[in-house]
């Protein structure tokens, strides 16, 4: 591999980080995308999906972290997103509700089943950081867990189909299609349940 590839290659990781870190906040930001796609620029490079996965699981909780640590202190910039849009307030008190009362376990469950469902892990860490009641520091040990199967599960997809398919573009289109399947069918069980909403 030449100096230019692994230059560009070392862009795209570090985008691709920096939007796991800050979909946590902005979760229409296509970070899922953007591993991906850093997954094929490195595939040929031995060891490469093991590191961005770990890379990826570490951004994925110091996003969490971030958030939870905002919203706990009550930053004015929060405060004001929750002001101006009913729909996600709405979408945090519905979380904050669900989650009184549960088993470990289930709570355990919702916050891995957030981070695979669109805007599920920004509402989750909102609930938890506004909740009077609820001890946030005791959820990151579950978001861990959430970040580390998510960087799992989308470098692995990213990584197998760069080996399945002969093209790039054709294993960045299947890769993400396969990601927003998944991603929808969560969605849909989540709300057919009636469990909770991620809004």
């Amino acid at each position: 591999m030449d100096i230019a590839t692994l230059v560009g290659s070392s862009w795209i990781c570090a985008l691709a980080l920096c939007a796991v870190l800050g979909d946590a906040f902005l979760p229409f930001i296509p970070s899922g995308t953007l591993v991906i796609l850093a997954v094929l620029k490195t595939a040929q490079i031995e060891g490469a999906p093991f590191m961005l996965a770990l890379g990826v699981a570490m951004a994925s909780f110091l996003g969490d972290l971030l958030l939870l640590r905002l919203a706990r202190r009550g930053a004015p910039m929060l405060r004001r997103r929750l002001e101006h849009r009913p729909k996600l307030a709405a979408s945090v008190e519905r979380v904050q509700q669900a989650l009184d009362g549960r088993t470990t376990r289930a709570a355990a469950a919702m916050v891995v089943v957030a981070r695979f469902v669109p805007a599920g892990r920004t509402v989750l860490d909102l609930a938890i950081g506004h909740s009077p009641a609820a001890h946030p520091y005791r959820f990151l040990r579950w978001s861990a867990l959430a970040a580390m199967i998510w960087a799992a599960y989308i470098v692995t997809l990213g990584w197998l189909n760069s080996h399945w398919f002969d093209t790039a573009w054709l294993s960045l289109a299947v890769s993400c299609t396969a990601a927003t399947v998944v991603s929808t069918a969560i969605a849909r069980i989540v709300r057919r349940n009636r469990r909770i909403s991620f809004g």
